[in-house]
Parts: structure tokens; C-alpha cells; sequence
């Protein structure tokens, strides 16, 4: 078994929630549950805040919006609720949802709970030991990873009760316009690189590839793994972005956020998992294993990599400025404006050598 169980941590100050409101309701909403409940939280992850809630012999997961949150529409419960629960019926590794509560009396803000899946999550650039010496595993693990989101954006969305979930028509753009305007009001510094970026995202936007059902954040530490075999995956968690929209612009998502090792040494740090461990795909091999399973065309894979970047770039920096304003004390946080500047300079470099 992996010695890189994800594991729960004590409350973050600032972050908690009140049992004396919240172990009531869970008793009265969730049948057969038992007192006491008990709380830890999931320590990692920058957007939705995670926490393990102990309810008697059960182990369920409670996601609620970041204390501050002033983008409602990027932490919607709700929502996130609604795709799960239909989700979860069509595609194994979508946890099962149990409860959704829109009450702010209760612990502050909308949540739901859903079943813990447990298993392994790949947050560090260092590979845990079970990967560290064996490329072949690692190989196969990079082939699930690609696998996996490509049976996701081929999946009958209509059928499984999501085609009302976004608006295919007109996606790219939205996203482009969108996602500049959330940097632009979020900006709390100036980048150069991250500014030409959103210039040249902006003037090379392609019409929609199709639609598909898109998850919108899709990378290694999103993903649980089966502690036994590090190449299954157990479970795709965060959906709050997901949506019906191009496919293409997942996948740019996800490869903006595979750092490898011939990047600059400034792209190491944001590595989201050991995308740059020995065996590891690079970019351009996880997108022509993406094109040999879907079919589909990448030939102007270059802009969704950009966006991509530009989007994560936008992200981290709404992450920033709540920390900037002082509505959030994690430490983590306190550097994030570096990353934004990385990200700006990656695509910058990208395109100046048309290579991604």
C-alpha cells in the first residue's frame, strides 16, 4: 500500500466550522448517521475548502466556498451537487453526493457533503517512493491521467442528465472574455508577460472544436489513486468548474498545468504533482495519446495550452488578492504572485517558439 495516503489535518485558524449548528443537521438529513461528530480538514488546494467530517462511524467529505469568496458563480454547491449526483451514476470516479444545504445559518455559507473515496493523491513535484525508481509505472500512471479525461469528453452528457449544464455555442469565447475580465479585476500588480498573454489569447481565438462535458480543472492532485495500484484512479475530485463546453480547452488546462523537466527553473516550484518525474509523458506526448483516443483535430493545440496558462494565471491571482486584502491569513498564499508571473512568462516563451 502507498505510503502517500491522502491524509486530513487539523482546522486551518480562521477556517472552522460550528459543530453545535452543523452536528444537528447532519443528523436530522442524513439517515442512520450517529453522533459526535468530529471535524479535520483537507489541507491542500487553493479554491473550495475541503474538510473530513467524522460522523460516528462514517466518514463523509464537506465542501463549502473560501471564507472572503466574492465570486459566487465560481462556488456554486449547488451546481457541483447537481453534476455529481447525475454524474456519479454514469462515470466511476465521480463521488457520490448525499447531502446539499443552502442555508448560511448553518456553518457560514452553502455546502454539501459526499462519500469519501480514500487513496492517493500526487500533490508534490516528488514522486512518492512507489513511482521514484520504476519510469514504467510512471508511464502507465501519465497514460491513465489522459485516458481518463479523454473518456470523460467522450461521454454522453445528454444522457446521463447534463446536457442543460452549460452553453456549448459560443464557449471559447466566453471563456477568453470571461477570464480576462476576472484577471483585469483581480490584478493587484503588473506583469508584462501575463498582459501579452491576454493580448494574444484574445486575437487568436479559434471558433469552438465541439462539446463535451469538461471538467475544467483537471490535474494530478484532483485525482485520487488506488492505493494498491497507482495507475487506477479511484476518484476526479473538484468539479465546481465543470461544464458542457470545447474539450480542447480542458485539455489546454491540464497541460498548463504539466511542468517538465526542460522548463525554466522558475516553473519547477508550480508543478502541480511530479509531472516531471522519470518515465513522465511530456506535453506533446499526452496530447497525441489525447488525439489517438478522441480523434480529435490539435493542430492549433498552441492557443487552448496558452489560455490555459493565462486562465490558471487569472486563478491564482484571484487567489492572491483575497490574501492581499487580508480575507484569507494561509501562508500559502503569501507568494502566489510569483506564480502568476511564471505562468504569464511560460506562454510568452511558448509561443515565441511555436512549441508547447
Amino acid at each position: 500500500m502507498s505510503s502517500a495516503l491522502d491524509q486530513s489535518r487539523p482546522v486551518r485558524s480562521g477556517e472552522e466550522l460550528d459543530v453545535a449548528r452543523l452536528e444537528p443537521y447532519l443528523l436530522e438529513h442524513l439517515p442512520g448517521s450517529n453522533a459526535p461528530l468530529t471535524i479535520e480538514q483537507f489541507p491542500s488546494g487553493y479554491s473550495n475548502l475541503t474538510y473530513l467530517l467524522r460522523l460516528g462511524d462514517q466518514e463523509l467529505v464537506l465542501r463549502r466556498p473560501p471564507f472572503g469568496n466574492q465570486v459566487k458563480s465560481a462556488h456554486d454547491m449547488g451546481r457541483e451537487y447537481r453534476v455529481l449526483s447525475r454524474l456519479c451514476k454514469v462515470y466511476a470516479p465521480a463521488p457520490r453526493p448525499l447531502l446539499h444545504c443552502d442555508d448560511p445559518t448553518i456553518i457560514g455559507d452553502a455546502f454539501y457533503v459526499m462519500e469519501r473515496r480514500r487513496g492517493v493523491i500526487l500533490r508534490k513535484p516528488t514522486p512518492p517512493p512507489e513511482l521514484a525508481d520504476h519510469p514504467d509505472l510512471v508511464r502507465r500512471l501519465c497514460e491513465s491521467f489522459i485516458d481518463n479525461l479523454a473518456a470523460l469528453h467522450t461521454l454522453d452528457y445528454a444522457a446521463a442528465g447534463l446536457g442543460d449544464l452549460g452553453r456549448p455555442d459560443g464557449y471559447v469565447e466566453r471563456q477568453v472574455t470571461g477570464w480576462s475580465k476576472r484577471y483585469a479585476d483581480a490584478k493587484t500588480d503588473d506583469y508584462p508577460e501575463v498582459e501579452q498573454l491576454s493580448e494574444w489569447v484574445q486575437a487568436n481565438r479559434p471558433d469552438d472544436s465541439g462539446a463535451a462535458l469538461v471538467h475544467n480543472d483537471y490535474k494530478y492532485d484532483n485525482i485520487v489513486l488506488d492505493a494498491h495500484d497507482l495507475t487506477q484512479i479511484v476518484a476526479v475530485l473538484d468539479w465546481e468548474m465543470a461544464t458542457i463546453g470545447d474539450p480542447l480547452m480542458d485539455l489546454g488546462s491540464s497541460l498548463a498545468y504539466w511542468v517538465e523537466p526542460g522548463d525554466a527553473p522558475t516553473e519547477h516550484a508550480r508543478a502541480f504533482g511530479p509531472t516531471m518525474a522519470r518515465g513522465s509523458l511530456t506535453r506533446r506526448e499526452l496530447l497525441e495519446a489525447y488525439a489517438a483516443r478522441t480523434g480529435a483535430d490539435v493542430s492549433n493545440m498552441m492557443f487552448y495550452y496558452c489560455f490555459g496558462l493565462f486562465k490558471l494565471a487569472a486563478i491564482i491571482q484571484q487567489i492572491y488578492a483575497r490574501y492581499r486584502r487580508g480575507v484569507t491569513q494561509d501562508p500559502r498564499f503569501a507568494s502566489l504572485n510569483m506564480m502568476v508571473q511564471s505562468l504569464g512568462r511560460r506562454g510568452i516563451d511558448a509561443i515565441a517558439k511555436d512549441s508547447i
